[in-house]
């Protein structure tokens, strides 16, 4: 198990490489490409320290397959160069370093490839043959629990296969997926950690497959490869009416393995899977992401996938077909347990009913440790996130979603229920048929996500604010699991396509997540439609609506948001057609530029409060925004005549946008915050009417008594455009309010994440409509790249790309004392600390090697700024430049940095 914080940097005297990945992958197994980018991140305590060269070279079986030789170049990254790597092998990459000074560091690591070519598969895929076998599980008490929904779910399988290796094993690999969720043991033992493999892609074109070594795990003699196999979104439920919404991609889950043993003397042996692998049911009854899962360890199996077993009554798997065409390696962090949760508080309720609070809403499942059972006793553990006024447990607004799973006793001394092929949104169980007296030790929750390594921290001197971080954090995980998901508790935990492009500046803070929406990209390209239109959610199910404004603009903002963040030029490369059709397609039904036509949906800013935001406003000023972003993609990538056409294109939508929509006085048609923040955060206003605009949105923040009315669409612009231009008290109002509508006021009652709308719960009315009401919802805590970019002051040039060029600008304000933050670009780590004490303003700062900086000393008095207790002008690698803003600026290189000013 993995916790989910800030890996602590390597401490050493000089320029040192660490953080070695390829594909953006640490030590990845099964990479889908022969030419993979090399990458890695710099440490230095040296001040003005940097990378004057580097070389890789890349091993295999210790020879030398490519050296890229000493290049004089400050990138972190080198794309493979030499032939294409071969499939099935294990590489080595050594990287060395040159700093300023001409001394070397090394570094290296591992990578191995997958399979690259179809020929080199010999899996086929197996199921039960329910034609042939319809009625086979052993017996089972017919009064087991099951819901009506759960009921048409096929219980979950077991697969085997054993086999005889005559020679010593030197390197085995897995290469393993599956239609439905599949975990596979080898010789007794759990294969790999990951969770809910193969993860959620459109399995209709992408089916990702996973590789494991298993080198440790297998010997000489009789061995077995073991698989439990179930629904998964492949043919469990997703999305909402459950009544009618499984066997999306089909209606038998499916095994495909292939285990490859290389041997010393160099022979290969392969145990793929095929009609020679035996099945059956077991102790795990049915599984359902949405549903739950029911065991009964009464018919455990034994130690099935051990070898000596007897599987003489297991019956022979279905064999069909080797359709291996939707293949895919995987590409992007597995979903994983990151953390344990023990339970906080056990309220009896009834006899043997019981309400345990774990203190935080996760997404995840419960471990629990059952004592004193009798043989079939049935304990059930019902989900939520919340308590009705009386202490029960609300589940209104889980709609259809079961959220219920069930553990039937075998009667043992002490046992353990943990599911396997579900995950629950909650902070609350409800445990019902507990024998004896349950116990906070009994209970563990396990927080299960996408394991996206963290990449930021916040902190300041205001407990408010930093549970605002929290729940937003808390968010992030409940919903990035496999892909960006809306809510994880309810019947939908779809991937929402305005969700993830609003939040994903925040969510990048906090974790690195170029691979994690890298992945979800390829499943929007898959699901573009001819014309050019996107669908409201990725991978696309359940919904019929295409090419709604803000929501199908993810098309542009999320590869164009990913490059800038991560400076890989790739992901411009493949998103680029889909990019370009997608603005296409909206200029195609709308030639006067005002985006009416081909709305689809149109949510306008959704959840927005007491007002709305007139719809053509939004959806133009999401044209002009692709419109750009497109063509500065088409720069990037050297397409150039794009590029001019696209930004002319952009020009004239400006253009109409204020023809139409803004007044001689400034005013942006509605009057909203939303309307003003779009038309100032995508740069649509002329400069005669910026500040007008700026007055009227300040206008209406002080008629409301400084309260917020923003939506979906509006709450990431709201802070950051109200400090860009010189309202930072304003903004700090509006993020320490605890009064309805705000952040602070689900803080103050109980929030641990955030919820999808400012009205989930008041004093006045209670919870808030059950038709749509997740209380872990992660659109509202977009704000969260304000904390990073503006109160810790964190943030990169305009022209910048991948914080090459930082731009250090803490804005101090509102009840904080203090601020700090720390971020890993793809260069390094940067951090900042600011303080203020006594009268004097202190900020501590560090720049990676690599990168430049642009420090903002805020301050009363120029002159009264020290770096390390001396002045500015007499320090080496300062350069003081203009004052502007009550602030002293400098220009620094990287190292280490100390300013002190007169607050």
């Amino acid at each position: 198990m993995t916790t989910w914080v800030l890996t602590d940097q390597p401490s050493a005297p000089a320029l040192t490489p660490y953080d070695l990945r390829c594909e953006h992958l640490v030590a990845p197994l099964g990479i889908g490409t022969d030419r993979p980018r090399l990458s890695w991140r710099l440490a230095s305590p040296v001040r003005g320290d940097r990378q004057d060269a580097f070389r890789v070279r890349l091993q295999r079986d210790d020879v030398q397959v490519w050296d890229s030789g000493w290049r004089t170049e400050e990138q972190t990254y080198v794309d493979h160069g030499g032939a294409p790597l071969t499939s099935l092998t294990d590489y080595v990459w050594r990287l060395e370093v040159r700093d300023a000074a001409g001394k070397v560091c090394e570094a290296s690591t591992t990578f191995a490839t997958g399979i690259f070519h179809p020929e080199e598969w010999q899996a086929r895929w197996i199921e039960h043959d329910y034609d042939t076998d319809p009625y086979f599980e052993p017996p089972v008490d017919r009064k087991e629990p099951r819901s009506e929904r759960s009921a048409t779910l096929a219980a979950p399988r077991y697969y085997r296969r054993s086999f005889e290796l005559a020679k010593p094993v030197a390197r085995a690999r897995v290469y393993a997926t599956a239609h439905g969720l599949y975990q596979l043991n080898a010789n007794g033992q759990r294969v790999g950690m990951d969770e809910l493999t193969p993860g959620w892609t459109d399995y209709r074109y992408r089916l990702a497959y996973q590789t494991y070594d298993v080198g440790d795990l297998l010997r000489e003699g009789e061995n077995v490869l073991g698989a439990v196999l179930g629904e998964g979104w492949w043919s469990g439920y997703v999305g909402w009416d459950t009544r009618s919404q499984a066997h999306h991609y089909g209606k038998k889950p499916q095994l495909l393995a292939q285990l490859v043993v290389d041997h010393a003397d160099g022979s290969r042996t392969v145990i793929a899977t095929d009609s020679r692998w035996v099945e059956r049911t077991g102790p795990l009854r049915f599984a359902d992401l949405l549903m739950g899962e029911s065991y009964d360890a009464r018919l455990e199996l034994g130690d099935w996938s051990s070898p000596g077993y007897d599987a003489t009554d297991w019956a022979p798997a279905g064999d069909v077909g080797a359709d291996l065409s939707t293949l895919v390696a995987a590409s992007a962090e597995p979903v994983r347990v990151t953390e344990d949760l023990p339970a906080v508080k056990v309220e009896p309720r009834d006899p043997g009913r019981y309400i345990v609070d774990l203190g935080q809403n996760i997404a995840g499942r419960v471990r629990l440790r059952v004592r004193g059972a009798q043989n079939g006793d049935r304990i059930r553990l019902r989900h939520g996130e919340m308590l009705e006024s009386d202490g029960e447990l609300y589940t209104a607004n889980l709609r259809t979603a079961d959220a219920t799973d069930y553990f039937v006793s075998a009667g043992g001394a002490e046992e353990y229920f943990e599911p396997m092929f579900t995950v629950h949104g909650f902070r609350y169980v409800e445990i019902d048929g507990y024998p004896g007296e349950l116990t906070t030790a009994d209970v563990t929750g396990r927080a299960l996500h996408s394991n996206t390594p963290v990449a930021g921290r916040f902190e300041c001197s205001d407990a408010g604010v930093n549970q605002l971080l929290s729940n937003i954090r808390w968010g992030q995980r409940g919903n990035f699991v496999s892909v960006p998901t809306d809510c994880p508790q309810r019947d939908e935990r779809l991937g929402w396509t305005a969700d993830a492009q609003i939040f994903l500046p925040t969510a990048a803070y906090q974790a690195d997540v170029l691979t994690f929406f890298g992945n979800w990209l390829g499943d929007l390209a898959v699901a573009q439609t001819d014309e050019g239109a996107i669908p409201d959610v990725i991978p696309h199910l359940i919904t019929g609506r295409h090419g709604t404004p803000a929501w199908a603009d993810a098309a542009t903002i999320v590869p164009w948001t990913l490059y800038r963040t991560y400076g890989d030029e790739r992901v411009l490369r493949q998103a680029w057609p889909t990019m370009r059709r997608w603005v296409d397609y909206v200029h195609q039904a709308n030639p006067d530029l005002i985006w009416r036509n081909r709305t689809s949906g149109h949510y306008g800013d959704w959840l927005q409060v007491g007002v709305r935001t007139d719809r053509d406003v939004l959806a133009t000023a999401y044209f002009a925004r692709s419109a750009e972003l497109t063509a500065a993609a088409a720069r990037v990538i050297g397409l150039d005549d794009e590029a001019t056409a696209y930004g002319e294109l952009r020009e004239r939508i400006g253009a109409a946008f204020v023809r139409e929509f803004v007044d001689a006085e400034g005013k942006v048609r509605g009057d909203t915050q939303t309307g003003y923040l779009l038309a100032l955060a995508f740069g649509l206003l002329p400069d005669e009417f910026e500040q007008a605009a700026v007055k009227h949105l300040v206008a209406d923040l002080e008629r409301r008594g400084r309260s917020l009315t923003t939506g979906f669409a509006g709450v990431a612009l709201l802070c950051p455009i109200l400090a860009k231009y010189g309202h930072v008290e304003l903004a700090y109002d509006l993020l320490h309010d605890d009064r309805y509508p705000s952040w602070g006021y689900s803080i103050r009652h109980g929030a641990t994440t955030i919820w999808e709308r400012w009205d989930g719960w008041t004093e006045e009315n209670g919870f808030g409509p059950v038709a749509m009401n997740s209380f872990n919802h992660y659109s509202l805590g977009s704000v969260g790249a304000w904390l990073y970019g503006d109160v810790a002051g964190i943030d990169q040039a305009e022209d910048s790309v991948a914080f090459r060029e930082l731009v250090i600008r803490p804005r101090p304000g509102g009840r904080l004392t203090w601020a700090e933050g720390a971020y890993d670009t793809p260069t390094g780590r940067v951090s900042t600390r600011w303080e203020i004490a006594d009268g004097t303003f202190t900020l501590d700062v560090v720049i990676p090697p690599g990168a430049t900086a642009t420090v903002h000393v805020p301050t009363s008095d120029a002159e009264s700024v020290r770096e390390s207790r001396q002045s500015v002008a007499e320090q080496d690698g300062v350069e003081q430049l203009e004052s502007a803003d009550r602030a002293l600026v400098c220009r620094v290189s990287s190292g280490r940095y100390s300013f002190t000013a007169q607050a």
